[in-house]
């Protein structure tokens, strides 16, 4: 993904974008839940590198995003090992084929 398509799935501006991988800015929870979301990534681990302390990574932990999934998946991170996740690579295109299918029939 180009930073271009990244700032508009964040619906943040290129320059900010710009500024922010320069280290010229510093985002907001918000910025971060955005471009979290537009990376299809858990905000904790845009957020394993951080100064944060313990209690505040918890604190972010605990509030769950708006899914724009259907009901009965969910996103999810972890650590694993090669043939965890190559299972859940599997499992993971499999699903996506699955969200598409429901996407498709939604908008008929």
């Amino acid at each position: 993904m180009t930073k271009v398509e990244l700032a508009e799935k964040a619906n943040i501006s290129l320059s900010f974008l710009s500024d922010l991988t320069k280290d010229r800015a510093n985002p907001s929870l918000r910025i971060m839940e955005a471009i979290a979301n537009a990376l299809e990534t858990p905000l904790p681990i845009l957020l394993e590198q951080t100064n944060l302390s313990e209690a505040e990574m918890k604190e972010l932990m605990s509030v769950i995003p708006k899914s724009n999934l259907p009901e009965g998946l969910v996103r999810a991170c972890g650590t694993l090992t090669k043939f965890q996740a190559y299972q859940v690579h599997l499992w993971d295109t499999e699903n996506k084929k699955q969200v598409l299918i429901h996407k498709k029939r939604k908008e008929k």
